[in-house]
């Protein structure tokens, strides 16, 4: 059965699908087969080479301007504006390399690993860990508790059990979780960044085994050089503070909607594909700027079904999805993105609430 009752619409949903049968599991994955079918048949799952072929090499040549801009501008300040672009420029980077991993930008995945391999240099990214992390484990069960890695974090509790099972320092953090959550992650690319290192030391499965950590290597080697032969060291690691807290604040405000707030299952909770990726992904509305700064990610209930599906391709499919669940009974949530980050501090200053009683 369910954790817990999320603080948004769906968990209403949630209570219809707790005790499911092999027959119902059986009839969801007839249902989403035939969803599939209709969304390949309408040419939606086909690779969009013109869309990537401008938004790569925009995105790449916007890397390249911050470091000449680093390189011949001698001010404080300016250099303090170019380290937040860099910022925004990185999580765009990263977007892209996540697209990638699914298989979006080309058929051929060593074509995609290619470009994982890019995002990997530029960013100090290890892509072996972002798909385990991400698309082995997160994707397969979103917000299931044992499976999925995004809902076990240890400064944030996302269930009532979790966070009276916190301790120390953890339980004072959980306890005011909805006040420390935009703050803590401005920490989220160097967590990225040595969650990686760490993968990489620790004898995980690594496509790429000599050429991943290399890139690392090559990444830390480039950017400090840089930073310190270029600027004064303070002024380098004021730099270095502020791009990796945008960087860090603008990923994790990225990723945050997509699942916090939404239903939490537990480990045994039978639940077919199509109806969990939906029930535990929320939609943000879609509009130009949102599509950007989101980089497709604000359909997610779209992407979780249909992850290897090209981003710019998730806004057409998404009308049919709408219809789909209409259709079948399938809670469909989506919000703006105000609301969705009202969902998201609700939800986590409910769960945190027996930890403050217990302080009072």
């Amino acid at each position: 059965m369910a954790v817990e009752s999320p603080v948004n619409p769906t968990s209403v949903g949630l209570q219809v699908f707790n005790d499911v049968g092999e027959e119902e599991i059986r009839a969801d994955a007839q249902q989403y087969a035939g969803l599939r079918r209709m969304v390949k048949q309408r040419g939606l799952l086909d690779r969009q080479p013109l869309y990537y072929s401008i938004k790569i090499p925009l995105t790449v040549a916007a890397v390249v301007g911050s470091i000449a801009f680093l390189v011949l501008v001698n001010s404080l300040w300016l250099q303090l504006l170019n380290a937040a672009f860099l910022g925004m420029v990185f999580t765009q980077l990263g977007l892209i390399g996540h697209d990638a991993g699914h298989q979006q930008i080309f058929s051929s995945r060593t074509k995609n690993d290619s470009i994982s391999l890019m995002v990997g240099v530029l960013m100090a990214l290890v892509p072996s860990w972002w798909n385990d992390k991400h698309n082995q484990r997160h994707h397969r069960n979103p917000n299931r508790i044992g499976e999925d890695g995004d809902i076990d974090v240890s400064f944030f509790a996302f269930t009532i059990g979790r966070a009276l099972a916190k301790t120390g320092f953890l339980k004072t953090m959980a306890s005011h979780q909805a006040f420390l959550f935009f703050p803590i992650l401005m920490l989220s690319s160097i967590s990225f960044l040595f969650a990686g290192i760490h993968y990489v030391l620790s004898g995980k499965e690594v496509r790429y085994k000599v050429i991943e950590p290399i890139l690392v290597a090559i990444h830390l080697s480039v950017y400090f050089g840089l930073l310190f032969v270029f600027l004064d060291p303070l002024h380098a690691v004021a730099f270095i503070a502020v791009h990796h807290a945008v960087e860090g604040f603008y990923m994790g405000s990225v990723f945050a909607p997509n699942h916090k707030g939404m239903p939490i299952l537990e480990e045994d909770t039978p639940m077919g594909f199509l109806r969990q990726q939906v029930i535990t992904s929320r939609d943000v509305s879609a509009h130009p700027i949102t599509d950007f700064v989101y980089g497709g990610l604000n359909y997610q209930v779209e992407h979780h079904l249909f992850p290897s599906m090209p981003r710019n391709n998730l806004k057409k499919v998404q009308p049919i999805i709408k219809e789909f669940c209409l259709k079948h009974g399938i809670p469909f949530h989506e919000t703006s993105v105000m609301q969705s980050q009202r969902e998201i501090l609700g939800y986590m200053h409910k769960m945190s609430a027996p930890l403050r009683k217990k302080q009072a």
